[in-house]
């Protein structure tokens, strides 16, 4: 028999293919799980609607679950409630920040409000000297920085709520 639990504990084995050291776990992306004992229905939510990778996150959350047994499953996309960085857990905040991306920051960026831009700490000295380099990093999620202090050029995971 296949419960809840088993279900949350195997899909943190599945990686996030754009960001493969965070799992969809880690990102927030899988909304529910259900199982009958047998078979499985896991919701998922894009981190934004026209994310690329929701295709093989759910064929690799299928190919996981076959793997542990899971007889059969399906995986429903839900766009709504829309995806939040506030879903990101701390645990992927710090897996983010190792693997030298800034995770998202308290509020979202509102330099067009105030022309007071968002301090992102350097997560490889963390230095708040940094300064943003293009709002689009390696996928547009994310934010290209530098740091000013030690010179490294990083991502930051857009913080959108």
């Amino acid at each position: 028999m296949v419960t809840a639990s088993d279900l949350w504990l195997w899909l943190e084995e599945v990686s996030d293919p754009e960001i493969p050291v965070l799992t969809v776990v880690d990102l927030g992306v899988i909304r529910s799980v259900e199982t009958d004992g047998k078979n499985a229905h896991i919701v998922i939510t894009p981190t934004y609607s026209g994310c690329p990778a929701m295709k093989m996150i759910e064929d690799q959350i299928i190919e996981k679950l076959k793997e542990k047994g899971v007889d059969h499953c399906t995986v429903e996309l839900t766009l709504a409630p829309a995806w939040t960085t506030d879903w990101i857990s701390e645990v992927g905040k710090n897996k983010l920040r190792e693997y030298g991306i800034a995770p998202p920051e308290n509020e979202p960026d509102k330099t067009v409000l105030f022309a007071k831009p968002t301090v992102v700490p350097c997560p490889k000295c963390g230095s708040s000297n940094t300064r943003m380099i293009s709002l689009f990093g390696s996928t547009a999620c994310k934010a290209h920085y530098q740091c000013n202090d030690c010179l490294e050029p990083y991502d930051y995971f857009k913080c959108l709520r």
